[in-house]
């Protein structure tokens, strides 16, 4: 059996590693960025915490700011168009996993111009070459963005999601700055750190799981699980132990896959605007007991990077529902809401999203086939 792993060429952690943006631009001879980011972070001075850097040191950039949450197709035919008219040599992400599928769609588009319709990154795209330089700078704790090979571009029209897999689009350089993350909200610092948990527990129980992956896997569900309470409660060690677990979980599932949690979660985003992480989060505790049965004794490996106590007496049973409730449990003292009808998800919809979530690329990975009416079923359970 092959395996595969893409990772960065260069990765920065601990605080103030954002300074080192500067020998990284310069070592590497680049002329110009375009610093994609959006009206928020502009608006609350964290973007000027790199532009200083820029402007100090006589870096040219000219910024993108006009990303918007679920990226679209506009948004990136914009900032291409930006882009080709910027002088620009390579690109600078700042912000959560929106900028940063942004950058990544611009930068491949402009070295793969076959490939300016949009729609036609879906699923593994055969792109010839890597994308523009990318430098990405997360300010949130979740995505892991700024290590994997994916992205995932709203189709407003057609009320979608879809996920690109394309290793030519993994930023070259990623800087995680706890420093650049502090600003979060709490609201926000627990949806992204649920969605961390999502990618480290669906990575760990995908079909394409195996040793190297289930080692990043099981050390990132440690890492998020000590240190996201701390982390939303505004501790500076529990942002930093979240900025390196939901990258380490990054590691993992970008070169194994996802599964049914995502496959449903993208559907609400493109139907409502729901964030993300907070979809991941609502699902995820339901979704796992109901893949309990075919994971082996991975639920045991969970619950026990998870903290619960005595797993090693516990029948098997036992143990799943213990890492299901552990995860339940996580989400509420973070103030997760429990139902997607609190988040805008309309009964009506019920059939397009199961169809949209059967069809998602995510799908596909789950340990347990999933059909049209269980996932039909799942949505109606979760509702």
């Amino acid at each position: 059996m092959q395996h595969r792993m893409v990772l960065n060429e260069t990765a920065w952690f601990g605080a103030g590693s954002l300074s080192q943006i500067v020998n990284e631009v310069t070592k590497r001879n680049f002329k110009k960025a375009l610093l994609v980011t959006d009206k928020t972070l502009i608006k609350a001075g964290v973007v000027e915490n790199v532009t200083a850097l820029l402007a100090k040191h006589q870096l040219p950039f000219m910024i993108y700011d006009e990303v918007v949450p679920n990226p679209t197709i506009a948004t990136v035919q914009q900032g291409v168009e930006l882009f080709k008219r910027s002088g620009a040599d390579y690109l600078i992400a700042v912000g959560g996993g929106s900028p940063q599928d942004t950058a990544k769609a611009i930068g491949i588009i402009i070295n793969n111009p076959e490939f300016a319709d949009v729609r036609s990154l879906e699923g593994v795209a055969p792109t010839r070459n890597a994308s523009v330089p990318l430098i990405a700078i997360p300010t949130t704790a979740g995505t892991a963005a700024e290590v994997t090979i994916n992205y995932v571009i709203t189709d407003e029209e057609n009320r979608r999601k879809f996920v690109c897999v394309d290793p030519h689009a993994i930023p070259i350089l990623a800087i995680i700055d706890a420093e650049m993350m502090a600003s979060m909200p709490p609201v926000l610092k627990a949806a992204t750190g649920i969605d961390a948990l999502t990618h480290a527990i669906e990575g760990y129980i995908t079909k394409g799981a195996w040793e190297l992956s289930d080692a990043l896997h099981l050390k990132a569900i440690q890492i998020i699980t000590r240190s996201l309470r701390a982390s939303v409660a505004g501790e500076a060690k529990g942002v930093e132990e979240m900025a390196l677990g939901q990258y380490i979980a990054g590691m993992g599932f970008s070169n194994v896959g996802l599964g049914l949690v995502h496959g449903m979660a993208h559907p609400l985003g493109a139907f409502y605007n729901v964030p993300h992480g907070v979809a991941n989060a609502i699902i995820l505790p339901h979704v796992m007991a109901w893949n309990a049965e075919f994971t082996g004794e991975k639920y045991r490996d969970i619950a026990r990077a998870m903290g619960v106590a005595r797993v090693c007496g516990m029948d098997l049973n036992e143990v799943r529902a213990a890492a299901v409730q552990a995860v339940k449990q996580l989400s509420a003292d973070v103030g997760i809401p429990a139902r997607l009808r609190d988040v805008g998800m309309k009964e009506e919809d019920i059939a397009a999203l199961a169809q949209a979530a059967l069809d998602d690329v995510c799908t596909g990975g789950n340990p347990r086939e999933a059909t049209l009416a269980e996932i039909t079923e799942l949505y109606r359970q979760l509702y």
